[in-house]
């Protein structure tokens, strides 16, 4: 029995030498665990023994969009991608806040981040997808498989010194806004409305707009690299992995339209169709009003249209080559069907050649123009994707 005893305590001592415990990020592992934790056990047992408070809630819902924007506003748009200038009061703000996110500092998350579009779906990309949805959500946090790079591609924002001072204090401040600060407002509301008690409202005050927060809109931003990367549709390129997805676009303030944004990264918008969901954008654009940003980077509609149309063509000559293998063995149906697909391809041609000129031209093709030209292109697709899926026997 002793003997069995060694034997099983000596195999569990070799399989935990097998486990890379060096190049786990314990600290960073840590948090997302503690804090995931407490989001499911703490959150509703607070619930049940305080009841609901409608200003508690509030709190939340100023901090979600607050924080989840700083992100998406600031440190993706403005900070990573320079797609607009800002005033100060708005940096600061963003800076606050995305600190709040525990999302590290703008100069860290911009620096990844560039690295990512630069390297997108290879092994020099932090969070490459083909490394599988764990690593590309979460798992690049928790584990570090490669030395530390230096921070050497966002010269532009080591001269910003707002950039600079979060990144000196950015986990003073983060411990600031995200948990100091509802714990505050939550013990004085306590005491001024008698509600709850003081004890009682602070605590509410760090769980809600505090833990649950930080936790739903680190997974939103988790989300853009993981979910957006597997799930969706690519109609301006399927030379990487990155997607649109509505879905996606509702939790990550427009974000999810992540298809279009690695072909134009320097856009300001990342929904451009008038139905697309990004109030990230919109944000942007009325901030503009009051003269707070400024120099707002649009992708011509030209260059737009013409992604789409070089992409439809090229799913278009996929279906032409995969039809073409049972011309010989099928009928009447697959001629016809080959003969409107090779005019659909030879159409998309002209208007991609269109499309080039007004380009290199600098023309700006009128509006009635591009919705004829995004119709021919909608009948395209629909006429592709209305074939019966062959194989050969």
């Amino acid at each position: 029995m002793i003997r069995n005893f060694v034997n099983c305590h000596y195999r569990h001592v070799i399989m935990f030498k097998n486990i890379p415990f060096k190049r786990v990020e314990w600290v960073t592992s840590s948090f997302l665990i503690i804090t995931a934790i407490l989001t499911f056990t703490a959150v509703p047992a607070y619930y049940y023994f305080f009841g609901w408070d409608w200003f508690i809630f509030a709190v939340f819902l100023f901090y979600y969009p607050a924080t989840g924007m700083s992100i998406t506003v600031g440190y993706h748009r403005l900070f990573s991608h320079k797609a607009f200038k800002a005033k100060w009061p708005v940096k600061l703000f963003v800076l606050l806040f995305g600190a709040a996110a525990f999302e590290n500092s703008a100069l860290w998350w911009s620096s990844e981040h560039r690295k990512h579009h630069k390297h997108v779906d290879t092994d020099d990309d932090p969070y490459d997808i083909s490394k599988g949805f764990f690593w590309a959500h979460m798992g690049w946090l928790m584990f570090k498989l490669k030395p530390d790079n230096p921070i050497n591609n966002v010269q532009d924002l080591k001269r910003d010194k707002l950039v600079m001072w979060q990144a000196k204090w950015v986990h003073g401040i983060a411990l600031f806004m995200s948990f100091i600060l509802p714990s505050v407002i939550g013990y004085v509301y306590a005491i001024i409305t008698n509600n709850l008690s003081p004890i009682a409202g602070a605590l509410g005050g760090l769980l809600i707009p505090g833990v649950a927060r930080v936790v739903l809109v680190q997974h939103a931003t988790f989300c853009i690299n993981s979910l957006c990367h597997m799930i969706g549709s690519r109609p301006y390129s399927t030379s990487h992995s990155a997607r649109d997805s509505w879905i996606a676009a509702i939790f990550t303030m427009g974000e999810g339209y992540h298809n279009y944004h690695h072909e134009f990264q320097w856009d300001y918008r990342n929904g451009v169709k008038f139905w697309q969901l990004d109030p990230s954008k919109w944000i942007i654009w009325l901030l503009s009003k009051f003269g707070l940003t400024a120099n707002l980077k649009r992708v011509p509609n030209e260059r737009i249209l013409l992604a789409e149309t070089r992409e439809t063509k090229r799913q278009l000559s996929n279906h032409i080559t995969n039809l073409q293998q049972f011309r010989n063995t099928s009928g009447e149906i697959i001629d016809q069907t080959l003969d409107s697909l090779e005019n659909w391809s030879e159409r998309l041609s002209e208007i991609c050649d269109e499309l080039q000129k007004a380009a290199r031209d600098k023309i700006i093709l009128s509006k009635s123009t591009l919705s004829d030209l995004r119709i021919e292109i909608r009948k395209a697709i629909f006429e592709m994707e209305s074939i019966p899926k062959l194989t050969i026997a």
